[in-house]
């Protein structure tokens, strides 16, 4: 097979495919706890609101990691700030926010005329990931599922119910800024994968699929993270074999397992609450 002789051959390809799993199992796992949350529009907001930042790094010659967590930071304080200190819900202070920083992001592009550099930011080519950017996604890999593990008690109580939290005592309001943290850290590890305008499907896809699969968090962080990766290992080889853009094949290759899970899940699938409606139709007909 062409894509597994490119493997043993080419070093970019090698580079490509740690990066593509290593930003499938991060996403999955971190998106486990952004849908449980019910913070799906969070993530499409951080993932726009890093465009200023990156901008700004690739005029000043740095790597772009760095401007993409800070403004990304910024934006997710912006809209804690602005939905706790008015009347503005959080789902209006995000869009207010999130749209005002990608429309810098636009106009700085526009301004610093670097919009081929920028191109592939904002549609993903894993392909052509430099040595400095896969081992930031590995270090970043490696502080989220780290830091999953360490808080994970806190994690699961304050997403499943806060006010519960507050009671026992938890700092509610510092987990979730930490969160957001750590879901701009894997947005930025993902722009080079699937880009901007595709970072929110693989934050939510694979957990949503995950969601389907199973009740218990630890077994839906494990498959998420599982789907993500697998997601990302068939995604690059079409984008390698047919030359398409690689994070939109990536995000149909999750959006595929989705639709999987969707209609066959044993539990929740459109199949098996098929199969039992029909069996309490039968039931009822008996008596």
């Amino acid at each position: 097979m062409a894509f597994i002789e490119g493997i043993v051959q080419y070093d970019f390809l090698q580079k490509a495919l740690l990066t593509s799993v290593m930003v499938g199992i991060i996403c999955g796992a971190i998106g486990c706890f952004i849908i449980l949350r019910g913070m799906a529009l969070m993530g499409d907001a951080i993932s726009h609101a890093v465009l200023p930042g990156v901008a700004i790094s690739y005029a000043l010659g740095i790597n772009f990691f760095f401007g993409a967590v800070f403004t990304g930071v910024l934006t997710a304080m912006a809209i804690g700030f602005v939905s706790q200190n008015s009347r503005i819900k959080q789902d209006t202070s995000i869009g207010i926010m999130f749209t005002a920083a990608f429309a810098m992001g636009v106009i700085l592009i526009t301004v610093l005329e670097s919009s081929t550099d920028l191109y592939h930011i904002l549609f993903g080519n894993v392909l052509a990931v430099r040595p400095s950017d896969m081992w930031i996604t590995l270090a970043i890999g490696l502080v989220v599922l780290g830091s999953i593990y360490l808080f994970y008690k806190e994690l699961l109580v304050t997403s499943f119910d806060s006010v519960m939290a507050s009671v026992y005592g938890l700092p509610v309001r510092l987990i979730h800024y930490f969160l957001m943290a750590l879901l701009t850290m894997v947005t930025v590890a993902s722009l080079q994968t699937v880009g901007i305008v595709l970072v929110v499907a693989m934050l939510i896809t694979p957990a949503a699929t995950a969601y389907l699969l199973t009740d218990r968090l630890s077994t839906m962080v494990f498959l998420a993270s599982t789907i993500g990766a697998v997601s990302a290992v068939i995604g690059l080889y079409f984008s390698y074999t047919y030359n398409l853009a690689s994070g939109a094949t990536i995000v149909l290759a999750a959006t595929a397992l989705f639709i999987i899970a969707f209609v066959f899940s044993p539990k929740h699938g459109l199949l098996w609450k098929k199969i039992n409606s029909k069996k309490k139709q039968s039931e009822l007909a008996k008596l």
